[in-house]
This record gives C-alpha cells, structure tokens and sequence, in this order.
C-alpha cells in the first residue's frame, strides 16, 4: 500500500488490525510508531521485577490514554490501572477495564455526575480524595444515587500538587469519610514527584523520605484501628527504590511502557544513561529539505513533539546528528558529524521528549515489528474534556 492518507489507512482496519499488508513505508508522515518488541519487553521487565519485589501494579494511563496497551498491561498481570481525569476513566470503562482509580481528585458537578454514572456500570472503580469538602460532594452525590464510591486518601508528601497532608491532617479526613455511608475507605495513594531527579543515589534520597511520610501515615491509621488496604505510589524513574518499602503494596509507574530521552537522562543505578528500559515511542518523519550541505530538513516540528523539557528528539541508528526545532511543521537536522549520508526522502525515526504529552498529539499510534505494521491503536482518550 503507496500513497494513502491516514484515514484511508484506518478504513482498511479491523479491530485495530490492517486488513492487507502494511508497512512503515506505507505510512504518512509524521506519525506515530510504537516498536512492539520494546514495549512487550518493557512491560515484562516491569511486571516482573515488581511482582518478585512482592507489590502490585496499577499502571498509569494518562501515559499512553490508550485501552489496546491497558488491556496488555492487565494480561501481564496488573490489577487495574490509573487515570487522571475523568474523560481518561470513560474510556477505559468502555473498554472493560477493571481496577480503575482516578488519581487526581473529582471535584464539580460536571466531573461527579460523570463520575457516579461511571461507578454504576464499573461499581469496582476508586477515586482519590484530598479535603473534606471534595469527600462530602462525592458522599452527597453518591448518596442520592444510591451508590457506594470506593475512595482513596491522596497524600501530599511533598510535591504541593493534590494531596491531604500526611499524618494527622489525612488521619482526620479518614476518619471522617468513614462516617458516610455511601463511601467505602480503600487505601492511600502518594505521588513524590521526583522521578526525574538525576542521579540514582539522590533520587533515591529523596522518594525514601518523601514516600516514609506516606508509609508513616498508613502505619498512624492502623495504630487507630482503621484497616488500610491499600497504599499506591511510586514511578518509573522510581520504582527500583520505592520497591524497597514494605509499606507500600502496589506502584503506579506509566512511562515505562514507552520511556523517552528525558528518561534516560536521570541515570541508572550503576550507569549514567537510565536504560531499564527500551525506547519504544518513535515520531516517523521524513526528509524534506536538503539545500545545505550542513544541514536537512524534516517534516516533524512542535505540532509533532512535547516540548516542555529542556531536550530534543534523537534520532534512531543515526550519531553525530542534533535535532532543532523549525516552525509548527518543520524540523532542522544539524549535520555536525553524521554517521551515514542523508538523503531527500529519508525516513527517520526520532525518539520523543516526554511521551505522555507527546502521544497526546497523536490520534493513533502504527504499532511495528521490525519494518511491518502489526496493529493500529487508537489513543482514544487524548484531548477531551
């Protein structure tokens, strides 16, 4: 297949499958790719190590906002998965996906109304709460429907986002929320924020302290008597050491799936280069321009990549070549010493800076083994309300 749009493509896919013969070749550009070897491989190494660590995996998929890779992630073994906003949570309850905990609060008529429709077609759902007021609209809310909402405590350990303070300011909206009837108390969850800390020793400093605070907090509840089932946290960039905590049963790493440069810029245990795990997300560009003998031009500019992090996209099998953002559609290759010639017309495949945001820009993702096209996943619940 030459020569087709995007939505010509789609129309020869059946339940996320192309109907003929597809190749990343056949593809406009840019686009999205997802190497399925390095995710299947990601999401091994995860699942294992985590499962051998003796904690559970809730994955977070405001990474990806995409059920086909949920879905996977629950085959591996995750008990559920976790969103950060409503429309992310819709999604995935369309798709039957069990185990969902929202994990920023609820909070507005729109988003609880929203909400409490959802609990009663997936009654297992979770949602964090923070303050008094945000737990006595959703007991209200879920009262006059005749519901019951399982309800997380999010602790602030830190990071000055979400999150009821840690020790008595989360034991006292516990104990409150454990009055209303129409809330059921299902754990803790604790978000440190320092997963791109560089350097692995430092980075491990940090979430120790920051997530002992929310370990401290569960150990306070139960001296209470008031049974914590739960207590959910960690990251990619974290989860070698959150593992060593005995406190915490379950993390909520996200990234891992697809990793990113600024990822592997933290730096590993023993190594500078955080390499865990493959990069899996790929921007596929072509290009376009190659007037200067310096320089090449590609099709790929800021409508293609996240740009909120201090790096650009690298590209794939391809050094001594620096990325540089051209305009919306255009993208500058600098070629200070390039590995092999670029020519016009060349694919390339360009690792992306921050891969939550950066599939965000994408409707679909062309998910690839070795050059085939094996699947089409639809990001399903990018950009919406």
């Amino acid at each position: 297949m030459t020569g087709y749009s995007t939505a010509e493509i789609l129309g020869s896919v059946e339940g996320g499958v192309p109907t003929r013969e597809l190749y990343k070749e056949d593809l406009p550009t840019p686009c999205l790719l997802l190497d399925l070897d390095a995710f299947e491989s990601n999401v091994r190494r995860m699942h294992g190590f985590l499962t051998a660590a003796g904690q559970g995996i809730r994955p977070h998929a405001k990474t990806h906002k995409c059920p086909e890779v949920a879905k996977r992630q629950i085959a591996a073994g995750a008990s559920g998965i976790c969103v950060a906003r409503i429309v992310e949570a819709e999604a995935m309850v369309r798709a039957g996906i069990p185990g969902i905990l929202i994990s920023s609060p609820v909070i507005g008529r729109n988003a609880v109304g929203r909400l409490i429709r959802l609990v009663k077609t997936r009654p297992d759902l979770m949602v964090v709460i923070d303050h008094p007021r945000g737990a006595a609209d959703l007991a209200d809310a879920a009262e006059v429907a005749g519901v019951v909402l399982n309800v997380v405590v999010d602790l602030d350990v830190g990071l000055k986002r979400t999150g009821a303070l840690p020790g008595e300011g989360a034991a006292e909206l516990t104990e409150s929320l454990l009055k209303r009837k129409s809330l059921r108390f299902s754990g803790l969850q604790a978000f440190a924020g320092c997963t791109h800390v560089q350097g692995f020793e430092k980075r491990r400093g940090v979430s120790l302290d920051m997530m002992g605070k929310a370990v401290r907090t569960r150990e306070l509840l139960e001296s209470r008597g008031i049974e914590v089932p739960m207590l959910s946290g960690g990251s990619t960039g974290t989860y070698n050491i959150d593992s060593e905590l005995a406190g915490v049963t379950e993390q909520q790493v996200g990234s891992y799936v697809f990793m990113d440069v600024d990822y592997r810029a933290i730096g590993g245990r023993d190594r500078p280069v955080f390499d865990d795990f493959q990069p899996a997300l790929w921007v596929l560009t072509t290009v376009v321009s190659r007037t200067y003998s310096e320089q090449a031009t590609v099709d790929a500019g800021l409508k293609a990549f996240a740009t909120d992090r201090p790096y650009v996209p690298e590209v794939k099998g391809l050094s001594g070549v620096r990325y540089g953002f051209g305009g919306d559609e255009h993208g500058r290759l600098f070629l200070e010493h390039p590995s092999r010639e670029v020519e016009l017309g060349d694919r390339l495949e360009l690792m992306v800076t921050h891969c939550d945001p950066n599939v965000n820009l994408f409707e679909q993702m062309f998910c690839t083994r070795g050059e085939r096209v094996e699947a089409v996943w639809t990001v399903e619940a990018r950009g919406r309300g």
